[in-house]
């Protein structure tokens, strides 16, 4: 990555650190309805300025969403009894502390209850880093006896090293007992050769084209660290005219950075198929989207849906939302109805994310938006 390319991505990470490590704060909720109603029918559009939003449907029968952004050095919590009205609860995990190994760019927290106990993991900054790395990200776990914290690092180091950048965890457990971690490789000198990147430095746009790829590798029973080696699952498109490469390649192809990733997964498995969502694109930027991939198996091979993307901006069609990714999903309590969670960005809010809420389903191996 040249060093013009540094700077414009570093100043970019400024300007949109209010959405990913900003104070709390809640826009106008006259500002945040979303034109376009058939667009995002079925969708609730919350005045919370979360990134990365994960809701846990928790054995209490509450609903308690996590994200990114809203208080420093961590993260924040809501609570709601019908996943439409809200209540902040304040911070539940502390980063940045003489004892942990964090120290900042905490990122797209996931909470997960298992056996009475509630197990956070997310990605945040490395304070061990001798080379001095520009992008230092890694994935961590905190405990705590109660949804709403407060949670504790399990550990002095991250989950793991790769010997590279990773963020956005995700665990999938499995019938068998077995847990699956899967996260993200960062872009930071992680460039790749494709006809994408030939196309760009043929246009002169750019030199190289860096990419995020998404791994999955099974993990210990008690996350204290993972079992065998991480496995590529998913990559942006290597040819032109794959069917992806157009949405997944917008950011490189309209000038914006010279990145192309695939991060920010979640995997449901559903009548034996798994079904692993991602995002495309610069996260703060409009063409951000999110598309999905299934497989036999929880390590792959997957293969990407010809409906992707599933989720995208509508301001090509009039409206207002932009930015639409980093999806999750959730249940309802009574098992009734499935929920995408994640952030867009419409007119009123500007660079601010705020959460999403669309009903879904899966349907004869598809996913299906209500």
């Amino acid at each position: 990555m040249s060093r013009d390319a540094i700077a414009w991505f570093n100043s970019s990470y400024r300007k949109y650190a209010g959405s990913r490590n900003g104070d709390a704060g809640t826009p106008d909720a006259d500002g945040i309805r979303a034109s376009g109603e058939k667009v995002w029918k079925g969708t609730e559009i919350l005045d919370i300025r979360f990134g990365d939003p994960f809701i846990l449907a928790a054995s209490d029968g509450r609903y308690y969403m996590y994200g990114t952004g809203g208080v420093r050095d961590g993260f924040g919590c809501y609570v709601s009894d019908n996943l439409k009205d809200w209540e902040f609860l304040g911070q539940v995990y502390r980063g940045n502390t003489p004892e942990s190994w964090t120290k900042a760019n905490f990122w797209a927290p996931e909470v997960y209850e298992r056996d009475g106990r509630y197990y956070m993991f997310f990605s945040a900054d490395w304070k061990e880093n001798p080379s001095g790395e520009l992008e230092n990200f890694r994935i961590g776990v905190a405990v705590a006896d109660s949804p709403s914290g407060p949670f504790r690092d399990i550990s002095d180091r991250p989950v793991f090293d790769p010997g590279y950048p990773v963020i956005d965890a995700n665990v999938f457990f499995d019938n068998d007992g077995k847990c699956y971690l899967y996260f993200s490789r960062c872009c930071y000198k992680h460039p790749v050769e494709s006809e994408v990147s030939e196309w760009a430095r043929k246009k002169g746009l750019f030199d190289k084209v860096e990419e995020s790829w998404v791994y999955g590798v099974e993990m210990k029973p008690d996350f204290s660290g993972i079992i065998g080696e991480p496995v590529l699952l998913l990559r942006p498109p290597v040819d032109m005219d794959d069917r992806q490469a157009e949405w997944e390649s917008r950011s490189v192809t309209s000038g914006e950075v010279n990145r192309r990733w695939t991060e920010g997964s979640f995997t449901i498995k559903k009548d034996g198929l798994y079904y692993m969502m991602y995002s495309a694109n610069f996260f703060g930027g409009a063409n951000y989207a999110v598309g999905y991939a299934t497989s036999a198996s929880p390590l792959g091979p997957y293969t990407k849906s010809p409906r992707n993307p599933v989720l995208e901006k509508d301001t090509d069609r009039g409206g207002t939302v932009s930015g639409v990714g980093h999806s999750s999903i959730t249940v309802s309590h009574d098992g009734r109805q499935m929920y995408c969670v994640y952030h867009g960005r419409t007119e009123a809010t500007g660079n601010d994310r705020i959460v999403f809420i669309s009903r879904m389903d899966i349907r004869d191996g598809e996913i299906i938006f209500e």
